[in-house]
């Protein structure tokens, strides 16, 4: 069955990334396949993930081009050489421009370490999110996939998954259990989910 061939931009560790290896190893990607890293960050952990399982990946440092289109037509000119269908993020630290994701539209997913519409928006990423969730008071957080579009964390939500919040939480600890019981999780079954949706399409189109 032909697939839809996902490229996950990273930033950092690529824990986010290691999940959806994971969920391809074991069998539960059945619409699509990793293609293709991107990394905005030369040396960032995620590509030795993505070496050590044989993805292709690439460094695109925002910090060689001039100004953003130079960037952003880099990114799309590697984007379109493997043929990508889906671009994922996963702890990719870069708003990119709306011309960009219109490029992609409906077809770019982001996990966000709350449950939209809470602690999202400009400003809201990292432990930062966690930290506002704790000073809140709140009793249930969580991870929420969403595609993206113009607006920060603005895009239509496709899977949520809440946990509670522990009276000795710390953003620290927040921030690992969200990982752990709900990133990890919802961002593989997006992905598919995703990727389902656009094979059907193409097959009713046929």
């Amino acid at each position: 069955m032909l697939k839809a061939k996902i490229a996950v931009f990273v930033s950092g560790g690529g824990t986010n990334l290691q999940a959806i290896i994971d969920s391809e190893k074991r069998g539960e990607l059945q619409h699509c396949e990793l293609s293709l890293v991107v990394s905005s960050k030369p040396g960032a952990y995620a590509t030795v993930r993505a070496k050590e399982n044989n993805i292709p990946f690439v460094e695109i440092n925002i910090k060689d081009f001039q100004d953003r289109k130079d960037f952003e037509n880099e990114v799309l000119k590697k984007l379109h050489e493997y043929n990508i269908d889906i671009i994922v993020f996963a702890g990719f630290m870069y708003i990119l421009s709306a011309e960009f994701v219109s490029e992609y539209e409906n077809r770019i997913i982001n996990v966000h370490p709350a449950l939209i519409p809470s602690f999202c928006g400009d400003g809201f990423y990292g432990l930062k999110v966690h930290k506002a969730v704790l000073d809140y008071g709140v009793k249930i957080t969580g991870a929420t996939v969403h595609y993206v579009n113009s607006i920060t964390d603005g895009g239509k939500i496709i899977l949520q998954k809440a946990i509670e919040v522990h009276d000795n939480d710390t953003p620290v600890s927040l921030q690992q259990r969200v990982m752990c019981e709900a990133e990890w999780v919802i961002l593989p079954q997006a992905c598919e989910l995703v990727a389902q949706q656009i094979i059907e399409s193409r097959n009713n189109i046929k």
